[in-house]
């Protein structure tokens, strides 16, 4: 009797101890599912937020992009094109800004207007239509063609298509982006005209429409330029979208990096700016995790 008994102990001690293992692989398996189910605190709501889908689509589709977003607080999940948008009004969001000609080919070089133009006029219609404030534009890169002809030709070139967009109360925004970092395709951007923040401004004062801004990128301004703060104030009219990420490297917006994003977040409340901001950082780690800790850090 007494070995009948110990034979069905060891076998339901063996039970438990197996359905323990099975249970903490499974706590394991889904913790990461788990802590994008809880609800995060309500934010303050003083910075329009989004998320720019092409850094996380490695890890997720569009859907659970916006389905992570509104979780989070955040109103837009950006550069997304037009057929996505019925997507993001399900999760009671927006498209901050629409995707263009790309920054290769821009409007410093004539050969490329007709394109750039046909494009912008596409997506400008596409914007009327469906709520969408801003769409995103370039100079393009050198090819060498000297920085005074350049920004002669983005003028002009500007010039063709602002009316259109004057009409459709959509605005154009120019990116400023920087050609230092070379040791990725999306960290930086070798050979771009528009790498300074004065040389775009000088551009959308030229064009001279209230529907011409600049697309402010802090990452690319501290590369190239510096003095965030300074200058988003010096030029918070023509300021008309904003992106973020960490510096040096493109990353989180954590304690590895240079940028005080609080004080700049304020700086931006301070000049009374109600346009959005896009997290644009490349993820190194947890993607959850980061763009969490990015969107609390610009709650302020």
């Amino acid at each position: 009797m007494e070995s009948k008994v110990s034979r069905r102990r060891l076998l339901q001690s063996s039970s438990i101890l197996a359905a323990s293992a099975l249970g903490l692989d499974f706590q394991q398996a889904t913790a990461g599912e788990k802590q994008q189910q809880a609800s995060p605190q309500p934010l303050k709501g003083n910075i329009n937020q989004s998320v720019v889908h092409w850094c996380f689509k490695k890890y997720w589709d569009l859907e659970k992009t916006a389905q992570i977003a509104s979780q989070l607080g955040i109103k837009s999940v950006e550069l997304t094109p037009a057929e996505n948008w019925d997507t993001l009004k399900k999760y009671g969001l927006t498209c901050a800004i629409a995707s263009s000609h790309g920054f290769k080919s821009g409007f410093n070089n004539p050969d490329h207007w007709d394109e750039c133009i046909q494009i912008l006029r596409k997506r400008i219609d596409e914007c009327a239509a469906g709520g969408v404030k801003n769409v995103i534009t370039f100079t393009g890169m050198r090819d060498g063609i000297d920085d005074e002809t350049g920004a002669k030709n983005c003028v002009a070139g500007f010039k063709k298509i602002i009316g259109y967009a004057e009409k459709n109360n959509v605005n154009l925004c120019l990116e400023m982006l920087n050609s230092r970092d070379a040791s990725h395709p999306m960290k930086g951007h070798p050979g771009y005209q528009g790498d300074h923040t004065e040389y775009c401004i000088d551009i959308i004062k030229q064009v001279g429409s209230d529907r011409m801004k600049l697309l402010f990128d802090i990452y690319h301004v501290q590369i190239m330029d510096g003095d965030v703060i300074r200058r988003i104030r010096e030029h918070k009219d023509y300021i008309g979208h904003v992106h973020t990420a960490g510096n040096p490297g493109r990353g989180e917006l954590d304690q590895k990096q240079e940028i005080n994003y609080p004080a700049i977040m304020q700086a931006l409340q301070e000049i009374g700016y109600k346009g959005y901001v896009g997290q644009e950082f490349i993820p190194t780690r947890d993607p959850y995790e980061g763009l969490q800790q990015a969107v609390l850090l610009c709650d302020v």
